[in-house]
């Protein structure tokens, strides 16, 4: 994606020369960015998030995301406008999402759109990113070649959280060397001894617990209650994604983690696409991964929960 040297050149290219920004209002977007409504002169909106010039990689990677979503054809996201920097501020432009009451089967609907994103072909989203993030990783070309069916086109981000998404040709495999290996070894300072002990054998025995996906899903990533929106035809469109190829298991456990959805998602997602045996046994393991981000992110208070499971499958 092109990316723009200042807000006004987006603007132009965009839209057309002849238009501009009329005004800008504050809106509510989340605890990373500054997220801003912005009025053009021909009566339009776009949505704007903004943060440092530096973080512009944080932008880089949810276009990314929100593109190979879309490119799905099935729930809906909103498009990608452009990306660039100005001044001292980057930021990501994206469709206005013009938030309208809910259909009557909202929720059903919902649940049945997930699952024609999970069942989707992934395929072409894990692909060798080239040299350049080969050395990022820290990765042996000659011994992985960037092949597997499990990971993504680039590392991205889970909210601030950095996200290894080198490819891997087991789910579970993924799972342990890119999901929880790389949180574990950032909290570090938070376990003792036997906690260390308990974590080494919960890695050793993942594949007590966890399975192989019948197929590999692209999923959302960070999927809980405020990475989704009503648009204005009334159903859920997907915002701020940390999307990579994965167990579709893992998208549905992230929507269980802080209160879960309405029932009509899951017995509509389960109808459409039925869910392995099983799951309720290891939806908490998946979770491990976000509560475990939540730790390094946000500190101690995530400890409890991270210890409990770890001493449930350990």
């Amino acid at each position: 994606m092109k990316e723009y040297t200042s807000v006004n050149e987006a603007i132009h290219d965009i839209c057309g020369e002849e238009v501009s920004i009329e005004k800008t209002l504050s809106v509510s977007g989340g605890d990373i960015n500054d997220a801003y409504a912005c009025i053009l002169s021909d009566g339009s909106k776009i949505f704007m998030k903004s943060n440092r010039r530096e973080n512009i990689d944080f932008f880089r990677k949810e276009a990314e995301g929100l593109s190979a979503i879309k490119d799905t054809s099935t729930i809906k996201t909103p498009d990608v406008l452009g990306i660039g920097t100005d001044g001292n501020r980057s930021y990501l432009l994206l469709s206005f999402i013009k938030s309208k009451g809910k259909t009557a089967d909202f929720w059903g609907n919902f649940g049945r759109k997930m699952a024609e994103l999970h069942s989707a072909p992934a395929d072409k989203y894990v692909k060798y990113a080239g040299e350049e993030a080969t050395q990022k990783r820290g990765l042996n070309k000659d011994a992985n070649n960037g092949s597997g069916r499990f990971g993504f086109i680039h590392d991205n981000y889970i909210g601030a959280g950095y996200q290894v998404n080198e490819p891997r040709e087991m789910w579970i495999v993924f799972f342990r060397e890119c999901r929880l290996k790389p949180q574990i070894e950032r909290a570090e300072r938070y376990f003792d001894g036997t906690a260390v002990k308990k974590i080494n054998r919960l890695m050793e025995k993942l594949d007590n617990y966890l399975i192989e996906p019948e197929m590999p899903s692209l999923l959302h990533g960070d999927l809980w209650s405020g990475n989704y929106m009503t648009g204005d035809d009334g159903e859920a469109w997907l915002i701020d994604p940390a999307a990579y190829v994965g167990h579709a298991e893992a998208d549905i456990a992230m929507t269980e983690l802080f209160g879960g959805f309405h029932k009509d998602f899951y017995i509509a997602y389960n109808e459409a696409k039925p869910m392995q045996p099983d799951y309720e046994d290891r939806k908490e393991l998946y979770n491990l991964y976000h509560l475990l981000n939540h730790l390094n992110l946000f500190g101690g208070g995530y400890l409890y929960s991270v210890q409990r499971i770890i001493d449930r499958y350990a």
